[in-house]
């Protein structure tokens, strides 16, 4: 209690002193090391005294400088998706087929498809959405659901599509172009049934993708192949296997001119057993545009048609759609 007095008398005295400011003067305790500790002697400064505690604008209670250690895990971050990047080839990535590379961006595609019974679909974000790259070799993809709008047709019909929320990358080899221009990637996508009546499969669905790639020079080709396991309803969906294939070529700088053979093969499924649909997509894209220090942006587009199986129109047509115009726009980071 006479220390509790002591401390509360040198404190009035130093408001006192200072005009009752908050910056006037500040009280700091000695340490128990510090002479004078053992007898409770109390150490008064001023404001402007080199003893006086200071607490940067950037630091908690404790004193840890929460700013810094902000800028310390962007630091680290982005030092390590350069890392990343350095270590694969430095092509585009495809209109359509996803590719073996390692990106970290936000994307968005949009679709107009014309179907083979004269209706139309328009599909707005198609699946894309945030890329992150959390380590040397891998990147986990964050996708938001598509949007789908279909016109001319008996019902029109809106709603949002099953979405692929999760794609995981694992990069298994990789060189850059001095190198050996060469990339080898296994991706892992997970399908949420989260779509609307219209849209649904009506149940989970699990994709594992094996990705390639290899440049020689400005051309390169990437190509996937993945399978789509569903959980439920395999009698009527059935197992799917897509294969994309891009030939690619960079020219000036921002030019990325590419055609790509988009295939799917339904193996069994009351649906679409035993069929296969092969779309060709030329398209260019161009980027990447410097917009401030990492970020990019990235514009391109190209147009979709179906060369197999010839129309028949039935519950679930094949080929899905007779042609597409398609759109993309990225900001890299």
């Amino acid at each position: 209690m006479k220390r509790m007095g002591i401390l509360v008398s040198a404190w009035m005295v130093a408001i006192a002193a200072g005009g009752g400011g908050a910056d006037a003067a500040s009280l700091t305790l000695p340490s128990a090391d510090a002479p004078g500790a053992e007898t409770g002697d109390l150490q008064l400064a001023g404001a402007q005294g080199e003893n006086a505690p200071v607490i940067s604008s950037g630091a908690d209670a404790s004193g840890t400088d929460t700013a810094g250690s902000q800028d310390t895990f962007l630091d680290d971050w982005f030092a390590r998706v350069e890392q990343a990047q350095s270590s694969q080839p430095h092509w585009m990535t495809p209109l359509v087929t996803v590719t073996p590379r390692l990106e970290q961006e936000l994307r968005y595609d949009q679709y107009w498809e014309s179907r083979g019974n004269g209706s139309q679909l328009d599909i707005f974000d198609a699946g894309k959405g945030l890329e992150l790259i959390p380590t040397d070799t891998n990147e986990v993809l964050i996708n938001l659901p598509a949007y789908q709008d279909k016109e001319n047709v008996a019902h029109p019909v809106q709603g949002w599509l099953d979405d692929q929320f999760l794609v995981v990358k694992q990069r298994l080899l990789s060189a850059d172009e001095q190198d050996g221009n060469y990339i080898v990637t296994a991706f892992l996508g997970v399908t949420a049934p989260t779509g609307y009546s219209g849209f649904t499969n009506g149940t989970w669905i699990v994709t594992p993708t094996l990705a390639a790639g290899k440049g020689w020079g400005d051309f390169d080709i990437q190509a996937t192949t993945g399978v789509a396991l569903p959980f439920r309803n395999q009698s009527t969906l059935g197992t799917s296997v897509a294969t994309n294939v891009a030939f690619q070529y960079h020219l000036f700088e921002y030019f990325w001119p590419e055609f790509e053979v988009n295939s799917t093969y339904w193996a069994d499924g009351k649906e679409r057993g035993g069929k296969t649909q092969v779309l060709l997509t030329p398209g260019l894209i161009l980027g990447r545009f410097v917009i401030h220090d990492r970020i990019k942006v990235i514009v391109g587009g190209g147009y979709q048609f179906a060369v197999s199986p010839g129309y028949v129109d039935t519950t679930e047509q094949t080929p899905a759609y007779n042609h597409s115009v398609i759109v993309t726009a990225r900001l890299t980071f």
